[in-house]
Formats: structure tokens, C-alpha cells, sequence
């Protein structure tokens, strides 16, 4: 079926929107080392190659402008003794204070990558803005389904914000940011720390994030089989978080973000996103349903964006644009 002859119910999906001209070269370029669609039986590959890309602490210090280590944090009851979740903490070495910390959850589509993956741009943020950055190596689906991973990153929120004291950082002053799955992580525990409690955030960085199990938007059907994560790949790795509950009518708002009835109360919001990828009508319905319930949000959809096209082809003018516009965000967010 031509993707101009879907009918999702609520509307009818013309063809997909043109991808950025300098992007479209890069995805081609790229094309051939991402397979498309993921599937469960392509994870453990996708692992194993993704392994022998290892991201140094000397590379993650940027020239001696962070200090770099690797806590272990005992949480759950993941095996025998526990689970001991790795958060790879990176603190600036200028004695200026810094100006806040940053939470970062890598993306991965919820079944592969690591701590370190990704993490590069929020050093860059680090670097310009003064920042600490924290990332934690939250276990990954299938093997660890919902609430596992939403868990450890929560459990990793916790010994952030405990210790923003030793880290020089004023109380209040954390920042949960992600990409992809990453960035639905940053957004469920949001959720969590408004409903239990704490702890206090300044702000929540979503990029590109993946909110709704039942990836039925029409920019998921107008992407199908297009670009970098399709819909099928997208149903891949919701089911691999939620087994059969995927799309039922029981999924958590700390599993899928989208599901939340209410969006009020929440910090404010930095939400981006490709006019061109699966994630677009459901980050733009989140960042409208924020502004609907009273909160604040800054919603960027890129032009001609795929997902990930600022990683892919990061000296394209769109992808400067779009780094801007998030480093400009968070100066706005921290300003005395």
C-alpha cells in the first residue's frame, strides 16, 4: 500500500516530506551500516558491533576540560547480590562553580548502547556553559524489560541530586535531558520525580524523544520504511520494553511518557525533533499537551530532519541550527 493511501482513522497520510537536501547525501552514506528495519533477531549484532566502538575517558575529558570516572551505584534486585548501575560522572576542572548538572540518558531505541553513547553533545554544552554531566548505563530490553531501565536511570537521578553539593551545583539546578529513548526516559522521570516527590529539576532536554508505545501517529506511517528508525524498527523496540502489552491499554506513563493524562507541574520543557522521522506528531501532540496543561516547552521541528540527522551529518546548516538552538535553550534556562 502506497504510504498516500494509509488512512490512520483520524486522517490520510500524503507522502513523506522531503528529507534536507545535505542531509538526504549524508543518510545515503550512512545507509548501508544501518540496518533497516531493526529487528529483535539484529540486536545482538548491532551489540557486538557497537562494542568495538569504545569512547575513552580521555576522549570524554575534551583536552583536560573534564574529570572523568565511573561510580558504581547498587540498586534493585537485578541478579544475585543486586544490580551495580555504572555513572560515568564527568566534572569540569575549571574552578569556576558550575552552573548546573546535567542527567543524560543515551538512546539506543531502548536495546543497545551505552553510558557513553551520545554523550558527547551534552559535553559540548558542558564545556561552553559550565556544567557537570552524568550519564547512567541503564540496563537494556529485552533482557530487562519495563520498569527496569526507567528504574535505574530514576535510582541514578536520586545519587545526582544528592550530591550536587559536592559537585558545586545549587540545589534545584539539574537538568534530565536524552536522546531517542533516551529522551522518553528524561521525560518519564520527570513524571517521576513531580509524583514522588523529588527530586527538584530545572529542566527537561528532550531530543528527538520516543513517547508512544502505540506508534500509530501519521508521521509513523508516512516514515515507514524511510529514514533512520521506521516503524518498524519503532515496534521493535516497544515491544522489546513491553512485551504484549505494547499498544494495550495498560501501558505506564513511565514506560511511555504519551500516555500521561496529566502533563501539568512538570519543568520546563526543550522539545526537538525532524519534520521527517517517525517522532514528529508525537513530540509535537507532547510539547502541545504541555502548553495545554499550563507548563512551558520550546518546540523546534528541524526542516527536512530524519532521526538523528544532527549525529549523521552534524556540519549540515540544519543540524548547526539545531545544536544552537539547544545550547541558546539551556543559557536562557540557567541565566542568574
Amino acid at each position: 500500500m502506497a504510504v498516500s493511501d494509509v488512512d490512520t482513522g483520524d486522517v490520510r497520510v500524503g507522502p513523506p516530506p522531503p528529507f534536507d537536501v545535505e542531509l538526504a547525501a549524508a543518510l545515503e552514506m550512512f545507509g548501508a551500516l544501518l540496518p533497516q528495519p531493526m529487528t529483535l533477531e539484529v540486536i545482538r549484532e548491532l551489540r557486538e558491533r557497537m562494542a568495538g566502538i569504545v569512547v575513552s575517558d580521555e576522549q570524554l575529558a575534551r583536552g583536560g576540560a573534564f574529570t572523568v570516572e565511573t561510580v558504581s551505584l547498587p540498586v534493585g534486585l537485578g541478579g544475585p547480590g543486586g544490580f551495580e548501575l555504572p555513572l560515568v560522572v564527568c566534572r569540569p576542572t575549571s574552578t569556576k562553580t558550575p552552573a548546573a548538572a546535567v542527567y543524560f540518558m543515551h538512546g539506543g531505541g531502548m536495546v543497545i548502547g551505552d553510558a557513553r553513547t551520545g554523550v558527547s553533545e551534552a559535553l559540548e554544552w558542558a564545556e561552553e556553559l559550565g556544567l557537570v554531566v552524568v550519564s547512567p548505563d541503564y540496563r537494556l530490553a529485552p533482557e530487562n524489560p519495563h520498569p527496569t531501565p526507567v528504574d535505574d536511570c530514576y535510582a541514578g537521578l536520586l545519587w545526582t541530586a544528592d550530591r550536587l553539593a559536592e559537585f558545586g551545583v545549587a540545589p534545584g539546578r539539574t537538568i534530565v535531558a536524552g536522546t531517542s529513548a533516551g529522551g522518553g526516559l528524561a521525560a518519564a522521570v520527570a513524571l517521576m520525580a513531580r509524583d514522588r516527590g523529588g527530586p527538584a529539576l530545572a529542566g527537561q532536554m528532550l531530543l528527538c524523544p520516543m513517547l508512544d508505545d502505540r506508534n500509530d501517529t501519521p508521521s509513523a506511517w508516512q516514515m515507514a520504511g524511510r529514514g533512520v528508525w521506521d516503524r518498524a524498527s519503532n515496534e521493535t523496540g516497544w515491544t522489546a520494553l513491553l512485551g504484549d502489552q505494547r499498544g494495550g491499554p495498560d501501558v505506564s506513563p513511565y514506560a511511555a511518557p504519551a500516555r500521561a493524562g496529566d502533563l501539568s507541574g512538570l519543568p520546563p520543557a526543550f522539545i526537538d525533533v525532524g519534520s521527517a522521522e517517525t517522532f514528529r506528531d508525537e513530540d509535537v501532540t507532547y510539547a502541545s499537551r504541555i502548553w495545554q496543561a499550563g507548563g512551558a516547552a520550546e518546540l523546534h521541528v528541524w526542516p527536512g530532519g530524519f532521526h538523528g540527522f544532527d549525529l549523521m551529518a552534524p556540519q549540515a546548516p540544519v543540524s548547526q541550527a539545531a545544536k544552537a538552538a539547544r545550547t541558546n535553550w539551556l543559557r536562557r534556562l540557567l541565566a542568574p
